[in-house]
């Protein structure tokens, strides 16, 4: 009987990012690469305890992961590991909760301290530059706040770097380009930077963790679940819909009533699925809001079906 090959989880996954540079040991690891994605010189990181530090898995931060006093003043920042755009609406719930957290503490209402949330995302647009930059601000460019915003790196982009060896922009971008590497790939780049040898030896200890790996498996196979289900949905609601829509069409009889028929069909159908989609989802407390997203379904609406 053959051994089975394990899988080997990188920074590419959520967990992972945090386990490694959210961890007190690895301050300078988490200050090298900040630098270099914020173009500042840190001389303070506290940091906000991950779940795993929680003692409870299924606990999500509900602040800051990171405090910087650097020389532009102080920085709270929130750092997402991603692989699609498609969560942009979460991100973006996220700093709004890190915003109105660090509002509701402080003793008055200033814009002294940035948030900012660092998103290592995947699979964007070709065309998108290598770190784009986000603000709230209107047509003309005034900004209605200050000290909010959102960095979007394109990790597709630093990848390539590395298969394109491209040597000048690997070296500079080094810390980005790592984090998008698998196993073998890491391995060839440890043999020419330290700090790549230095991050993989973690990688290799998190992956050892039989605490780590039962965590990753579980949330595998709750996407694996939750995108079957969706997928299954999408296929009955259709089905249902087009048979919904004939019947409705041919008691019209006229084409107007087809098309209408099989539109209303196919939304009456998909909604009932979405319903059940979402009620088996609650039972595995999947984020309201991921379900919402997903389903299509209002937030009152999946509340309703608790």
């Amino acid at each position: 009987m053959t051994e089975e090959k394990l899988k080997y989880y990188t920074c590419r996954y959520d967990r992972p990012f945090k386990e490694i540079f959210l961890n007190e040991k690895n301050k300078h690891m988490l200050k090298d690469l900040l630098e270099l994605i914020l173009k500042v010189k840190i001389s303070k990181i506290e940091l906000r305890p991950n779940e795993r530090n929680t003692e409870n898995l299924n606990i999500r931060r509900k602040t800051y992961d990171a405090l910087l006093t650097t020389n532009i003043g102080k920085i709270e920042i929130e750092v997402n590991a991603n692989n699609k755009k498609h969560i942009h609406p979460r991100n973006m719930a996220y700093i709004c909760d890190v915003y109105s957290h660090h509002t509701l503490i402080s003793e008055e209402y200033n814009e002294d301290t940035m948030i900012i949330q660092i998103n290592l995302s995947y699979e964007l647009e070709k065309n998108k530059k290598p770190i784009s930059e986000y603000k709230i601000k209107n047509k003309e460019g005034d900004l209605f706040v200050k000290n909010i915003e959102i960095i979007e790196i394109n990790m597709d982009y630093f990848v390539n770097l590395w298969y394109d060896n491209d040597k000048e922009k690997i070296r500079e971008n080094k810390l980005l380009v790592m984090l998008g590497l698998d196993k073998e790939e890491l391995e060839k780049m440890s043999n020419e930077y330290m700090e790549v040898k230095e991050y993989m030896e973690k990688l290799d200890r998190i992956n050892e963790d039989p605490i780590f790996r039962e965590y990753m498996s579980e949330e595998e196979d709750k996407r694996k679940i939750f995108n079957s289900e969706l997928r299954e949905a999408r296929e009955t609601g259709l089905q249902e819909g087009l048979k919904e829509g004939r019947k409705k069409g041919i008691e019209q009889g006229i084409e107007q009533g087809i098309e209408q028929g099989i539109e209303q069909g196919i939304k009456e159908g998909s909604n009932n699925k979405a319903k059940e989609i979402a009620k088996n989802l609650l039972t595995k407390n999947i984020d309201i809001k991921i379900i919402s997203e997903s389903t299509g379904l209002s937030i009152d609406e999946i509340k309703k079906l608790k």
